[in-house]
């Protein structure tokens, strides 16, 4: 086992070069340090890191499989903390996340809006959901992270602003590595601007907008983004489980 507190100092650094990078580019883009919201994604990392963060100030932590995140959720339930859901999910997964996630970043068909209202109908709970948008679906080719193509935001926004139990929050996307946007990170964000600001014209309180990751998160900032999804950078290069 590493030593807890010399554990705490390595992520204080790594939060306080994080927190300078997006003060930086808040500054160069013009923007309020307080427009834009770090959520850390502790994917792998034990519940343990995810206390020190929130002893660090972190309030946003982000999951990318449910069976990571649920026991982890569980094992920090007594701390004042908002989920994100931020990986691919299998419908039959929907059940078990609306339990601990506040916002899903990754709902990109209507089969999952449904799982997940019913599910958070069942725990009482009001799940925000951002729609998850494939960038690279416009030049046809499609990579694997998930997302739905530009042309059908309108109908599945329409469908979780509808769904009971939903409120739908806004655009995430994870910058293409195939297509025409693939290597131009600050144009990608920009183009999930543009569609941002179409969603806001029918939905103005579906004002958030995912983007940027550890390597691209200055490109998200000034493009506009109002959250950033950063692990490696304040985690470490993750170990392998085992």
């Amino acid at each position: 086992m590493s030593d807890p507190n010399e554990r705490r100092s390595e992520l204080a650094g790594n939060l306080a070069r994080v927190e300078e990078r997006i003060v930086c580019a808040c500054a160069a883009a013009g923007r309020k340090r307080e427009d834009v919201t770090l959520i850390v994604v502790t994917k792998t990392y034990p519940a343990s890191d995810v206390r020190l963060l929130h002893e660090l100030g972190v309030r946003h932590v982000a999951e990318n499989k449910d069976q990571d995140a649920a026991p982890k959720a569980a094992a920090c339930s007594d701390l004042s903390l908002s989920w994100h859901f931020v990986g691919q999910l299998q419908t039959n997964k929907a059940r078990s996340v609306a339990e601990y996630a506040d916002f899903v970043h990754s709902v990109d068909r209507s089969k999952l809006v449904s799982a997940l209202s019913s599910a958070a109908v069942r725990t009482g709970r009001e799940l925000g959901c951002l729609i998850q948008v494939a960038l690279d679906a416009e030049s046809g080719e499609r990579g694997d992270r998930g997302g739905v193509a530009p042309d059908g935001i309108e109908e599945l926004a329409d469908a979780v602003a509808g769904a009971p139990g939903l409120r739908l929050d806004g655009l995430m996307t994870v910058a293409p590595l195939a297509g025409p946007y693939a290597g131009r990170q600050r144009a990608a964000f920009e183009r999930l601007m543009e569609f941002s600001s179409r969603l806001r014209a029918a939905h103005p309180a579906a004002n958030m907008v995912s983007a940027g990751m550890s390597s691209d998160l200055e490109d998200a900032v000034a493009a506009g983004a109002t959250h950033v999804r950063v692990g490696t950078a304040v985690l470490g290069v993750r170990p392998r489980l085992g």
